[in-house]
């Protein structure tokens, strides 16, 4: 899987920090061009000057997964400039945290257009190009929160990602005629720009991590990666979690 991805184009949305960037630049050190998306340009053409600079091939685009006309035109600029597209990684994502009894319609409404209808819009804006391509792949960003734990604060979040997984495996039907697949990987606790502002949670997650550690923006690449991979060609609809065994235990 090495060099599966050289002179393919990859998007990864919601790409400029966290998560995304660090599929972005496991996708770029395995050869892909990289299209960094970001409702904030400037944002997005940071990170793609890092990843040039490491030796890698990426480009910054602007891009609002709430507006389908913005992922269109998104869509259209990259593959004008990669040559087409191979790969849709919708990382994008919130996480607000709010209880329940303080949730209001205004909050939640927000996570789910970005969550979950982000995800639905990425798609169909790159879906015309993934029919395309020698073989299409389609990586969503999930979480562990929601459909297998839960955690105070995250209910809407919990939700949309949740809801993620009922998409990909309708998802997965819909694109199967055009060789397409879509999967998701689920991350626990990652070691993103934001953690690290917060050391008291890391000091009271790490107990109920087996491997006492938390994962890193590249783990969760490289098993995006994996399932992008031609190698994966036979893997649709299904998820990895990627936790260190957080949601293992029984107690």
């Amino acid at each position: 899987m090495e060099n599966s991805f050289e002179n393919k184009s990859v998007i990864v949305t919601g790409s400029s920090k966290g998560i995304g960037k660090g599929i972005a630049k496991v996708f770029a050190e395995k050869g892909a061009k990289v299209a960094i998306i970001s409702r904030n340009l400037d944002e997005a053409e940071i990170c793609a000057a890092e990843i040039r600079a490491s030796g890698g091939y990426a480009q910054g685009f602007r891009g609002d997964v709430t507006d389908r006309s913005s992922m269109e035109m998104m869509a259209h600029s990259v593959s004008v400039a990669f040559s087409g597209i191979d790969v849709l990684c919708a990382n994008s994502g919130i996480a607000p945290m709010t209880t329940i009894e303080e949730m209001v319609a205004e909050e939640w409404d927000s996570v789910m257009n970005t969550n979950v209808r982000g995800a639905l819009f990425s798609v169909q804006a790159c879906l015309p190009f993934l029919k395309k391509a020698e073989y299409g792949r389609v990586v969503l960003t999930s979480s562990i929160t929601g459909p297998v734990t839960g955690f105070v604060g995250w209910s809407h979040y919990g939700a949309s990602k949740a809801a993620q997984l009922g998409f990909i495996r309708s998802a997965a039907l819909e694109l199967a005629p055009f060789g397409i697949t879509i999967n998701a990987i689920m991350p626990g606790n990652t070691m993103t720009e934001m953690i690290q502002t917060f050391p008291e949670y890391i000091e009271t997650m790490l107990p109920a991590i087996p491997l006492k550690r938390f994962g890193t923006v590249e783990e969760m690449g490289h098993a995006a990666a994996f399932l992008a991979s031609k190698e994966a060609g036979f893997i649709t609809g299904q998820t990895i979690i990627i936790d260190g065994g957080q949601s293992l235990p029984e107690s």
